[in-house]
């Protein structure tokens, strides 16, 4: 009968003898620490004497104070502040679920009153009052000079606005037209008949 027995396995040994050789799993711990006792070798003769190194790991980042705030957890008991009702109060629409800002009590809400795709109003726009060549062959038969407080004065257009004078018509007597505004075919029949057309 053999008196041969095995040994239980402890601190990364072989399981078979005591006496044998380190397992693979122990030599790489051992080589992993000779690496890491000679590396702290190194740094202790790099630094001055008295002076004690430390290596900055990444468990050693913090947060700046201040920079991050607890949680508040609501709702967890009735001893602290904000247990039971959880700051809601008692009862009511806000103490049930959440109602969003722009609820109106059940009304019509304004995003849908207002008007929507209609374009808008451009504040920049000039209106301009028209005259046309027609209305002024009859209101000049003759010709003459043409202004805009002539215009008024015959009732033509109203004091206070810019005035535009249009193409609409023939005229074939001579017209000094000054006025804010001219279309082109307007100032073209009017220079042709002899007149002159001029901007104010």
């Amino acid at each position: 009968m053999s008196s041969s027995r095995t040994v239980p396995s402890s601190g990364g040994w072989s399981t078979r003898w005591r006496t044998s050789s380190p397992s693979r799993k122990s030599r790489t711990d051992m080589a992993a620490k000779d690496k890491t006792d000679k590396a702290a070798e190194t740094s202790d003769e790099a630094a001055p004497s008295g002076t004690k190194v430390s290596t900055l790991k990444v468990h050693h980042l913090r947060p700046a104070p201040g920079a991050h705030t607890r949680k508040i957890r609501v709702g967890r008991g009735e001893g602290g502040k904000r247990g039971k009702t959880a700051g809601r109060g008692t009862k009511g629409t806000k103490a049930r679920y959440q109602v969003p800002a722009a609820f109106e009590g059940g009304q019509t809400p304004i995003h849908m009153r207002l008007p929507k795709l209609r374009g808008f109003k451009n504040a920049f726009r000039v209106s301009y009052q028209v005259v046309n060549l027609d209305k002024l062959s009859e209101l000049y038969p003759e010709g003459g000079s043409v202004t805009v407080d002539d215009l008024v004065s015959k009732g033509a257009v109203r004091s206070g606005h810019k005035v535009k004078v249009l193409g609409t018509g023939e005229v074939s007597v001579k017209l000094d037209v000054a006025v804010d505004a001219f279309s082109a075919s307007a100032k073209e029949k009017i220079v042709a008949a002899g007149g002159t057309a001029s901007q104010i």
